[in-house]
């Protein structure tokens, strides 16, 4: 009875106030049920992007040339684009706190080659299969080709942590009745495979696509052993967002003929694109460059007071790194300047890649001055140079005046973007005070989130 008190008084206090249950699991045996993120596919395209948990690997997701690349990456990007919706990726390098992230509602969907387990599945829904994967041993080729377990002996198995790689093993090896020792760690295949590579550990584990894309450019790396047969892998969505899973199903059944084949041979049949892209010093993978610009580009963005990595974003959505780039319009150059733009700021090569990318600067920070009276936070007032330099501060100040006589909030790009959008219709650019008439305004809008999204890829994928 006294017992029964206790417990009663103790469920009272840590939900009154709000302390997890862990005290309650650990010495009464008692699990309270804690409420899951809900959030299907219509309220995701109400908010406007999902979110994806991928790895940062060779196959996942990383930055060549200041290009977003990777086979989960461009599946990602069109699934997002059959959903209408913007794609933000979350770069998690534990699996298991990848489930975290999709139960607490961080992201609504995981994107790694993931098997089936009943613990998996626990609140979760798997995809239909996106393809089968074989689970290779990797080791030195000066260790010994492997033929059989036994020659692993006593040895050593580092597995990362979070797979099913670890429980795979232990069953190969009671059935066996073997000694090697499977270990778990936290470091992801790749880190694993170049512990290898150095000779700090003899062996690792990973799925056929990382083994052999990482083959390609270790001489010497053996991957021949085969850890169990081809099983199916799939991504997961949360168990209550059944719309988002069925949409992902009918995505994945209509690019399973062509899309998903071109894509895995794009980036795993072709050994010798596969050996640049993760060895050069402009991917992510390797190096920490984004262009041979990278040194004028952090000189620029000094003078702006922005991230480096802000202002490369916007130079590749401009011109791809391009000196010689020329747009129909005219433009020209790394920051993609019109002929009287480059003549009011000093440039007079715009192939010469330190005028043209100053000259792009003088301009962005005439912009900055234009609009730090009305939007004195830097963080909106960044949305509206980059506008601004895409349309024409014309167009974003109409816009401005707009928000400013239907009441509404001036120094909020969310609420300017719309009155830019509507430039497009005669009773928006027709009104009296609009100055500068008719324009696409939604491209101007979508340039925004563009060199944003890249942003956050360049921010997430290469140091400061």
């Amino acid at each position: 009875m006294k017992r029964a008190s206790i417990l009663f008084t103790l469920v009272f206090v840590l939900l009154f106030f709000g302390v997890q249950c862990t005290f309650l699991e650990k010495n009464f045996g008692v699990k309270l049920t804690k409420d899951t993120y809900i959030l299907d596919l219509p309220g995701i395209q109400k908010r406007g992007f999902i979110r994806a948990a991928v790895d940062n690997n060779t196959t996942g997701y990383y930055i060549y040339r200041g290009r977003r690349m990777g086979y989960e990456y461009e599946l990602l990007r069109d699934l997002a684009k059959r959903l209408d919706v913007q794609l933000r990726l979350v770069l998690v390098s534990d699996i298991d706190a990848a489930f975290d992230f999709l139960e607490n509602g961080k992201v609504d969907l995981i994107a790694m080659n993931l098997e089936e387990n009943p613990q998996r599945a626990i609140g979760n829904s798997f995809s239909i299969p996106l393809g089968n994967m074989k689970t290779l041993l990797v080791g030195r080729e000066k260790e010994g080709k492997i033929k059989s377990w036994e020659q692993l002996a006593n040895d050593t198995i580092f597995v990362r942590e979070g797979t099913v790689y670890e429980s795979k093993l232990n069953e190969i090896k009671d059935s066996l009745n073997l000694g090697f020792i499977v270990k778990a760690s936290k470091n992801q295949e790749e880190v694993l495979i170049d512990q290898v590579v150095n000779g700090q550990i003899k062996w690792t584990v990973a799925d056929q696509n990382i083994a052999m894309a990482n083959a390609t450019y270790y001489e010497g790396l053996d991957v021949s052993w085969k850890i169990s047969d081809e099983g199916k892998v799939a991504w997961v969505v949360r168990e209550n967002s059944p719309i988002l899973l069925e949409k992902l199903n009918e995505w994945m059944l209509d690019k399973q003929k062509r899309f998903i084949p071109d894509l895995y041979s794009k980036y795993f049949r072709n050994s010798k694109n596969s050996y640049f892209r993760n060895t050069s010093p402009f991917s992510s993978l390797a190096g920490n460059q984004i262009s041979e610009y990278d040194e004028i580009i952090k000189e620029g963005a000094e003078q702006l007071g922005w991230d480096w990595r802000l202002l490369a974003s916007l130079v590749y959505k401009e011109s791809r790194f391009d000196t010689t780039a020329t747009s129909y319009a005219g433009a020209q150059g790394l920051l993609q300047l019109m002929p009287v733009t480059l003549e009011r700021f000093g440039v007079t090569n715009p192939n010469d890649p330190q005028q043209s990318l100053l000259g792009g600067v003088r301009y962005l920070r005439y912009l900055d001055k234009f609009w730090i009276e009305r939007v004195p936070d830097m963080n909106e007032r960044l949305k509206f140079i980059l506008a601004s330099y895409n349309i024409g501060h014309g167009h974003v100040e109409d816009a401005w005046r707009l928000t400013l006589k239907y009441g509404k909030s001036t120094q909020s790009w969310t609420e300017v973007s719309k009155f830019l959008e509507l430039k497009s219709d005669p009773e928006y650019y027709k009104d009296p005070v609009v100055k500068s008439g008719f324009a696409k305004g939604h491209l101007a809008v979508n340039y925004v989130k563009d060199v944003l999204s890249i942003f956050q890829s360049y921010k997430s994928l290469v140091e400061p």
